[in-house]
């Protein structure tokens, strides 16, 4: 994990110097973006097509931008992926870059749009930010010259990055950041370590990551605990996978588990299961958007602590663990049985009664259920389950779940498929697990995909449960706990194709000198 003391201390020492003019509450904005996307990806474009294409995308961004600065909104976020779409080689996406300077050059592109090159994507975002007085985050392509001599260089000469761009409200630029743990995206490389990019405002301290990102310890993690982040800055292109990782559903979670605010905007794109867009404060979410239904992008504003540490409504510190691992376990049934959620066996025991309390182990995680329906319905089962392991098929991240959840029918083997609705409604539930891990994520996913603000908390001992009345019908929920000191590491969420040629080389190699000798 890449940590730095001095880094820490002057982050430190940025919160107790700030102006005495700092606001204590800010209006903050995302913007789902239905994005236009080329026709084709399979060879490349010309420079001028891929400009017309994403000055389009961005005639559409202008007018939620111009919107929120009406409304106002200090700051805004736009998607991944936002301006050109997501499917590309790295040939077809190189006439999309352009050269990113770094942020200590102190450039306004909009005032000066020539300094480095041509860069008319750059300035026209900057003017966007500059005439309409916001900070804007954008996220675009960079392309950085390396040396052909360097076997790490890349064939065409170039390191290709998925970056995340901040203008100020004078349109200087203020903030670049690198994805580092890319998913699925041969079009691009994945910086040497994690970047910790964070700046600071009249309204708070921010920081910075991208999608795949949010399920790492570094940059995310490292962020708050280590820079004292106030506001999270997160754009993605995040497909849907139910019954755990939705976008609102985990985003949320993620803010309240590390206590931090979260703007969240992602691509709208219901073919591939993406849409889902909020502003999540550390108690609770503030405003969100989940839309499978239309094509149409959404503006979500909503006024937010600028520093959440000092609010009355900041949460206390979780022992995730403390509640669960002094209590006796309740009897474990004989009829558990396994299932797969994403690829990964849980154990699961099913919620035959309308209230009791359960316990389902996975090795050395136990998790503890109380529970009461209101009215048990004959066509729906409920199962409580664990798992503690390397998740799915990249066997990269280690999991520490417990989760109640909806079979998607009454046949136990459906137990852990995606499911969208359910009538089940339940006046109490308090879950509670044997963490081995400080990092967990409280989840509540109601029917139809919508999130439960203000029906549910997390008490200091670590246990999950509702309150204010009976629940909406509920469809999971779960703790979601991440073990980062026992992740299998990698650079990123993927090999590059730089990555794989020198894989066959090598292989290639091996194999003439066996022969040889």
């Amino acid at each position: 994990m890449i940590t730095s003391s001095f880094q820490a201390s002057v982050a430190v020492l940025a919160l107790v110097t700030l102006h005495v003019s700092a606001l204590d509450t800010f209006i903050a904005a995302v913007y789902e973006h239905a994005v236009l996307r080329p026709k084709g990806t399979e060879t490349p474009v010309s420079r001028e097509d891929a400009l017309l294409l994403m000055n389009k995308n961005i005639d559409v961004l202008e007018k939620a931008i111009k919107q929120a600065a009406e409304q106002g909104a200090q700051i805004i976020v736009t998607p991944e992926d936002a301006l050109y779409g997501w499917k590309f080689t790295r040939e077809t996406i190189f006439p999309y870059l352009e050269d990113i300077p770094d942020p200590q050059v102190d450039w306004i592109p909009c005032q000066d749009p020539q300094r480095f090159g041509h860069t008319p994507i750059q300035t026209r975002l900057s003017c966007l930010a500059k005439n309409n007085s916001i900070y804007v985050l954008a996220n675009i392509g960079d392309k950085k010259r390396c040396n052909s001599q360097d076997s790490t260089c890349p064939p065409n000469g170039y390191y290709q990055y998925n970056t995340n761009v901040v203008y100020d409200a004078k349109g200087q630029l203020v903030a670049r950041y690198h994805k580092y743990h890319l998913y699925s995206e041969p079009q691009f490389d994945a910086p040497e370590k994690p970047e910790l990019v964070t700046f600071n405002t009249t309204f708070g301290r921010f920081g910075i990551f991208t999608c795949f990102d949010i399920l790492f310890h570094d940059p995310a993690v490292a962020l708050v605990k280590d820079f004292h982040v106030d506001t999270i800055l997160f754009p993605t292109a995040w497909m849907n996978v139910l019954p755990l990782l939705s976008a609102i559903e985990f985003h949320s979670a993620w803010a309240m588990g590390m206590r931090v605010n979260l703007l969240a905007a992602n691509i709208h794109h219901v073919q591939q299961n993406m849409t889902g867009s909020g502003i999540y404060a550390p108690h609770s979410p503030q405003v969100y958007h989940y839309d499978m239904e239309t094509d149409s992008g959404k503006l979500l504003l909503s006024e937010v602590d600028s520093r959440p540490r000092t609010s009355p409504a900041y949460p206390t510190a979780v022992d995730w663990s403390a509640y669960a691992t002094t209590i006796k376990p309740f009897p474990v049934r004989k009829n558990t049985f396994s299932g797969f959620i994403s690829r990964d066996a849980f154990n699961f025991t099913a919620l035959f009664q309308n209230a009791g309390n359960l316990t389902v182990c996975h090795k050395d995680l136990c998790c503890h259920l109380s529970y009461r329906m209101l009215r048990k319905e004959e066509n729906e089962v409920y199962v409580l389950g664990a798992f503690t392991g390397l998740h799915g098929r990249r066997r990269r991240e280690y999991w520490q779940v417990c989760t109640m959840l909806k079979c998607k029918t009454t046949n136990l083997t459906t137990c852990g498929q995606p499911v969208e609705t359910a009538l089940t409604r339940f006046d109490i539930f308090s879950l509670s697990g044997t963490f081995r891990t400080e990092y967990v994520f409280p989840e509540v996913l109601l029917t139809k995909v919508h999130l439960s603000p203000g029906k549910f908390e997390v008490l200091k001992d670590g246990r999950l449960i509702n309150k204010n009345g009976p629940s909406e019908p509920i469809l999971t929920v779960s703790l979601f706990g991440r073990w980062y000191t026992k992740d299998s590491h990698s650079t990123s969420g993927g090999i590059s194709n730089l990555e794989t040629t020198n894989l066959l080389i090598a292989t290639f190699l091996m194999i003439i000198a066996l022969q040889i000798l």
